[in-house]
């Protein structure tokens, strides 16, 4: 009963009568918001430890200097790849929204990701603009389509 994933919310995979129900667009937008928010958080306290460590740095940290604003966003974006990727890597799939509107990421088929596919996801993430691209129905994001996976409902997928 394997059906093309973009147009279908359910399929069985193989033998299994497992059936993957595609997250809906209210909860990737959730999983965003709550890890971004986490994320954030704990930019903030590893900051708040540098400055506490070496007072010096602060005034480097507070700059609105141009140049310094591009590195650091820049090594936002790097840093919340790896921090997804991490995630997503050691929690199968999970991550902190993800544990709240009950979700995680699959392969295509329905197995488990691997780290690899963990880290590329996060990576697909720093890419300028990805989270426009999940508008839609259904919520098809880069970094679900660049590396052949997607976020189902726990509760429906028997996990």
């Amino acid at each position: 009963m394997l059906q093309d994933p973009n147009t279908s919310t359910e399929f069985s995979l193989f033998e299994n009568e497992f059936l993957y129900t595609r997250a809906s667009s209210g909860k990737r937008l959730l999983n965003l918001i709550v890890d971004s928010i986490v994320f954030y958080v704990l930019i903030f306290l590893l900051a708040f430890f540098m400055v506490s460590v070496s007072p010096e740095i602060a005034p480097y940290i507070a700059s609105d200097n141009g140049g310094f604003k591009l590195f650091s966003n820049l090594l936002y974006m790097i840093l919340y790849a790896l921090y997804m990727g991490a995630l997503e890597s050691l929690l199968k799939g999970k991550s902190p929204g993800k544990y709240l509107t009950r979700t995680r990421a699959v392969n295509i088929d329905g197995t488990p990701i691997t780290s690899q596919t963990a880290f590329l996801r996060g990576f697909a993430r720093a890419v300028p603009f990805c989270a426009f691209s999940a508008l839609g129905t259904p919520c098809d994001p880069w970094q679900d389509r660049w590396t052949k996976t997607m976020v189902v409902n726990d509760r429906e997928s028997g996990s």
